[in-house]
């Protein structure tokens, strides 16, 4: 099992920037995949960015490409999600998850946080 508290979300402006963090505790979380998802109201969860076990690695929708950063540090057992030029499309429920392999399907991760708000005001 991986235990996983999502934190950083709150509300910002649009243009503004937000760092949200993903503590994981239990198993060891370098282990496996760590992603990002979001559901917005009255929209199905999308994905928006993981990284591979390691760090070396990052895949981004595109929607967020060039405006979010994914980072892990396996030695504190977190993950990050630094979010730039925040636009209130962007506004959701993001949640933070954990895989045993490669995926940009909600389906295949294991491991769910419990989600952190993210409001991005025109």
């Amino acid at each position: 099992q991986v235990q996983l508290v999502e934190s950083g979300g709150g509300s910002v402006q649009a243009g503004g920037s937000l760092r949200l963090s993903c503590a994981a505790s239990g198993r060891t979380f370098s282990s496996y995949v760590a992603g990002w998802f979001r559901q917005a109201p009255g929209k199905e969860r999308e994905f928006v960015s993981f990284t591979t076990r390691s760090g070396d690695r990052t895949y981004y929708a595109d929607s967020v490409k060039g405006r979010f950063t994914i980072s892990r540090d396996n030695d504190l057992n977190t993950a990050y999600l630094q979010m730039n030029s925040l636009k209130p499309e962007d506004t959701a429920v993001y949640y933070c998850a954990a895989a045993r392999g490669n995926s940009f399907k909600a389906t295949s991760y294991d491991f769910w946080g419990q989600g952190t708000q993210v409001t991005v005001d025109p």
